[in-house]
């Protein structure tokens, strides 16, 4: 949680608390994690709330992606990761070795930096997930595919092309795409790796409008070395640092009021 939550000096700062603390989706609990003998995240502790954007910024190399993938344990894929503390989602260990990974990675959707569509038809890009997870009636599938491409504001301009390539679509389109593709098997959370930076300003800008739809059903969790966009899109705000959290706060007062040095020279452009 952040400092302020954690300084509780009256009653209607306790109940703040506890409201607070009851819509945590994922906590960090002095969570440390390296890459062999490089120690990339550093202690963290906070908690990000259900159903709003919370931005994770920072200069590059700072450990964003890498917190970001712990959430759904993709770095679980490098050999060479290894973590303590605890990460949970609904007061949940989601690294206690009974956890189920597959289950956990459908509950978490990511979409990364650069659109990878697969190289299949629209349609089979949303259903791919669907099918994995055992959904093989071609009248269920067209509805989830439907209900994820409008989800995704993807549904009006492609809707009479499903079963061309995925390829065929504008880099923007892809994106939109591979959110649908997340969407499709119903996820709580949606993880987002800088998802507009190779966009260009008019495709950005309907992510950034879909982000802030999509928190309505889900909890939104975007890195971005963007300030602009974390201003923009996101409801909190963390500001990472060389493998530490350095603030964590509402974003206005990230951007307005920061509460400490090293968050202010990083917004001012002083470095990044």
């Amino acid at each position: 949680m952040s400092e302020k939550l954690n300084d509780v000096k009256n009653t209607e700062d306790l109940e703040a608390f506890n409201q607070a603390a009851s819509e945590l989706k994922i906590e960090f609990k002095n969570f440390d994690l390296w890459y062999g003998e490089k120690y990339v995240l550093k202690n963290i502790s906070f908690g990000i709330r259900k159903n709003i954007v919370t931005a994770i910024m920072g200069p590059s190399g700072c450990g964003k992606s890498s917190l970001l993938r712990s959430i759904n344990r993709i770095n679980d894929l490098v050999p060479t990761c290894r973590t303590q503390g605890q990460v949970l989602m609904d007061e949940v260990d989601i690294y206690n070795k009974s956890n189920d990974v597959f289950e956990l990675r459908k509950r978490v959707g990511m979409v990364f930096q650069k659109p990878n569509p697969f190289p299949k038809s629209i349609y089979e890009n949303v259903a791919y997930g669907p099918r994995i997870h055992g959904v093989n009636s071609k009248n269920n599938l067209s509805e989830i595919v439907e209900k994820s491409l409008i989800e995704a504001a993807l549904w009006e301009e492609v809707k009479d092309r499903l079963n061309e390539s995925a390829f065929s679509l504008s880099g923007g389109q892809q994106q939109r795409l591979c959110i649908a593709r997340a969407l499709a098997v119903e996820p709580e959370v949606i993880l987002l790796d800088e998802p507009c930076s190779a966009l260009d300003p008019i495709a950005t800008t309907k992510i950034e409008t879909l982000m802030r739809q999509l928190k309505e059903k889900y909890t939104v969790i975007l890195v971005t070395h963007n300030l602009q966009q974390a201003a923009r899109v996101s409801d909190m705000t963390a500001f990472m640092y060389i493998g530490e959290l350095i603030e964590y706060d509402n974003t206005r007062d990230i951007f307005k009021n920061p509460r400490k040095q090293l968050t202010e020279n990083y917004i001012t452009g002083k470095f990044g």
